[in-house]
């Protein structure tokens, strides 16, 4: 099916542009949504009489998009799930809740703005995109933990704080533990040892005076 974009559509092309599209991508999405008309004579007449307009309000609304672009650079929001040792979520975390978390944090969002190819399934920092406009979109941090504590020891360190790590961390020190204990008995064994050299060699120093008297 041919069409006409209304506004810029990603992998598809700019305003004013006449593509061809499979026809339940167009009854299903773009045309319902605004975002394209059929390409008619009619259509073509309509857009070209509406074009200086459509392009002032999209400049517009590009400019309001780039300003809460910049607000929201460095955004990372945090969700509390539950999850394996491993780090996999019992469930996962969809565009509703990133949408819902992102507009909680002070910007208001709908779910079709968030970008993801699939849900997000593991603990650890998720860079997600978010659609502000056509041409305009920000990068926020997606920070699953299980808790809000560990939700702060990942942002600080960049890694994903799980039962395995935790496990690990453990029995490492447990090594150095074991180590140390046995470090003191070899330090323990040597001094024992020096003190029978000495008490030996006072034995010989004392036999050798009976012996001169």
């Amino acid at each position: 099916m041919d069409i006409i974009l209304l506004e810029r559509v990603e992998k598809l092309g700019q305003m004013g542009d006449v593509v061809s599209v499979k026809p339940g991508y167009a009854r299903n999405f773009l045309l319902p949504q605004g975002k394209a008309l059929r390409a008619n004579k009619g259509n073509l007449e309509k857009f070209e009489t509406e074009k200086s307009q459509r392009e002032a309000d999209n400049l517009a609304r590009r400019s309001d998009a780039e300003t809460e672009s910049g607000k929201m650079q460095g955004l990372a929001v945090s969700m509390v799930r539950a999850a394996s040792e491993m780090g996999q979520l019992f469930g996962s975390v969809n565009s509703r809740d990133i949408a819902d978390a992102v507009t909680e944090a002070g910007f208001t969002i709908n779910r079709s703005q968030v970008v993801m190819d699939k849900s997000i399934k593991t603990l650890g920092l998720h860079d997600i995109r978010i659609r502000l406009h056509p041409e305009v979109t920000v990068t926020v941090t997606v920070n699953v933990a299980r808790s809000l504590d560990e939700a702060e020891t990942q942002l600080r360190t960049g890694v994903a704080v799980t039962g395995l790590i935790d496990d690990e961390d453990d029995a490492a020190d447990e090594v150095i533990v074991e180590e140390v204990a046995v470090e003191a008995v070899a330090e323990a064994a040597s001094e024992s040892a020096d003190s029978d050299d000495d008490a030996s060699d006072d034995s010989a120093d004392e036999a050798a005076e009976d012996t001169d008297a």
